[in-house]
């Protein structure tokens, strides 16, 4: 099956006089135009390309790599604004169409935006939206604590940066673990940090690496997450006050204290423990 808005591998079936036709194996076929042909070939090679509707709205195939895909989010320069919505450059000869429903807000000519390509049902084109929102789920999660992921960076809020996790789920930065400029677009690696009720997805950039130290450090470190980056514990501290709080001995703590300090997770100073 010739997939529309995806990359298809076909093979070259006949040659015609305004290109290649390719085919799927299974009856289905899709004009490469005489642009895109290769300067060598032979009839069944296998050929990697880009599927979408022409002006004419015909299937049609092409080499070129555009910037977006179907089910993908990207940063797009809108190159034209018409009375029906607007044009964005994505890379290919025919532009991307975003309808006026599809803008969050409207877009200019000239500025870039984040959205998402998608496969309109009823007229079987590919469109762009930048009401990236709505193709977010996280009613049933694909990821769990600590686990590294793929970030996007979405649109700020007052209390941090919202981010598109994996293509999938929404998550969101806090303004207290952003330490770097970041742009609407940027992409990244970060770390789920924490998962809220309701499935909300607290993110870190970077690794946090939890899954690679001792258990008893790793309840310091939760700990420390649930009393805002701060214990007020040392080694001076009273062992039935590290028992009454960790739940471990006055040795486990020195113990994994001394292994979060090594791996610089923690800051040790004369009040307590603070988490960087």
């Amino acid at each position: 099956m010739i997939t529309i808005g995806e990359y298809n591998t076909l093979e070259i079936i006949r040659e015609a006089e305004q290109g290649l036709y390719l085919g799927d194996g299974e009856g289905e076929e899709v004009l490469l135009p005489n642009r895109y042909v290769p300067k060598e070939f032979m009839i069944w090679d296998k050929m990697e390309v880009f599927v979408y509707l022409d002006n004419e709205e015909r299937p049609v195939a092409t080499t070129d790599r555009p910037y977006i895909t179907k089910g993908e989010f990207a940063m797009l320069r809108c190159s034209e604004v018409a009375p029906f919505g607007a044009f964005l450059d994505w890379g290919l000869v025919k532009e991307l169409f975003c309808p006026f429903k599809e803008q969050a807000f409207k877009m200019k000519r000239g500025g870039w935006y984040l959205v998402y390509c998608y496969l309109d049902e009823d007229t079987n084109r590919l469109v762009a939206s930048s009401k990236t929102k709505r193709f977010l789920d996280n009613k049933e999660l694909t990821v769990q604590q600590f686990d590294e992921v793929d970030l996007i960076i979405s649109h700020p809020s007052d209390i941090g940066m919202n981010v598109i996790v994996n293509n999938i789920h929404s998550g969101l930065i806090f303004n207290d673990e952003i330490f770097k400029d970041l742009s609407i677009g940027d992409k990244m690696k970060g770390t789920v940090k924490k998962i809220r009720s309701g499935n909300k997805l607290d993110i870190s950039l970077g690794k946090i690496g939890y899954r690679n130290i001792e258990p008893n450090a790793e309840t310091i470190l939760h700990e420390l997450e649930d009393n805002g980056g701060f214990l007020n514990l040392t080694d001076k501290s009273h062992p039935d006050d590290i028992k009454d709080v960790l739940q471990m001995s006055k040795k486990s703590f020195k113990k994994a204290v001394g292994s979060l300090y090594k791996q610089k997770l923690i800051e040790l100073k004369d009040d307590g423990i603070y988490m960087i």
